[in-house]
């Protein structure tokens, strides 16, 4: 498969937030586009599965079949004329809001509340304190199944409520995009950064091992207070804890296995179910396969 490296059996627990998972029957990290191109070109049959910082999935204690390619090494953001920002898929949602405050640009503050990278805040539309991904971008770039880049316009996606539709069959993930921004001062930048990442802080269980928000919220309604309503808030299987700071965010507390963290779910939509008639959409990615 090219003399680009491709490992087998590569342990994936601490590639993801939750520290939790099996391994990567193969596993590639290209550190530029051509390695990437390069890699899904020749990939013969096997399923591909894009893991960027780890964060909102679940990967299965069986772990993952095919091959795994993280992302974390297509990390080139660039400055452009008329505060656009060409950023790749791999660079973290908090690195573009401090490289947007570091050049004087505001509206992409609420990416220092995103745990994840551009690649997967592009794939689920993601969002902080009242700001979503796609609010800002102008154009994307993606890699289609035969290994070959293209540019698209946002008309030519469904974007809604975390979640985005290509509108083109091609299509097999983000390799990066273009941002509008606006032009701002940059200790008001950083100030607003500070006010929001304080905000976090004192809201959600920041520190811990865990995905981020297991949940979207129903339309008019939240996941935490149907949860908590259920009296989840503290309620464990095994090491897989509902936080009692926020009741949509699960902790591993030690060695808490994919199969508990997945029967915790299990119980907490069955009952939300029950008690509101709610049916809980999971905000969490999970990928792999059953023992």
């Amino acid at each position: 498969m090219s003399n680009i490296i491709i490992q087998q059996a590569v342990p994936l627990a601490k590639l993801t937030s939750w520290h939790i998972g099996g391994k990567a029957e193969y596993f590639a990290q290209p550190t530029h586009l051509d390695e990437l191109k390069t890699i899904i070109a020749d990939r013969k049959s096997l399923n591909i599965t894009w893991l960027g910082l780890g964060s909102n999935v679940l990967i299965r204690d069986a772990g993952i079949q095919g091959l795994v390619i993280a992302t974390r090494g297509l990390n080139q953001i660039k400055l452009q004329e008329n505060a656009l920002i060409y950023v790749e898929a791999g660079v973290a949602c908090a690195k573009l809001a401090r490289f947007c405050q570091k050049h004087g640009l505001g509206g992409g503050e609420f990416f220092a509340g995103i745990p994840g990278t551009i690649g997967g805040a592009l794939t689920m539309n993601a969002g902080a304190f009242g700001g979503e991904t796609w609010e800002c971008v102008q154009s994307v770039d993606v890699i289609d199944e035969a290994g070959l880049v293209s540019t698209h316009h946002i008309n030519e996606f469904e974007v809604s409520y975390r979640r985005v539709l290509p509108n083109f069959s091609k299509f097999l993930g983000f390799v990066g995009g273009l941002f509008q921004f606006k032009s701002f001062a940059s200790e008001e930048g950083k100030e607003k950064i500070r006010q929001l990442l304080q905000k976090r802080q004192e809201a959600q269980p920041i520190g811990t091992f865990n995905c981020g928000s297991v949940y979207r919220n129903p339309e008019g309604l939240h996941a935490a207070k149907l949860i908590d309503e259920c009296g989840f808030r503290g309620k464990r299987i095994g090491d897989a804890m509902v936080s009692e700071k926020h009741a949509n965010f699960i902790l591993n507390t030690g060695k808490a296995s994919a199969q508990q963290v997945e029967a915790l779910m299990k119980e907490i939509e069955e009952t939300v179910l029950e008690r509101f008639q709610v049916k809980l959409e999971r905000e969490v990615k999970i990928l792999g396969h059953l023992e």
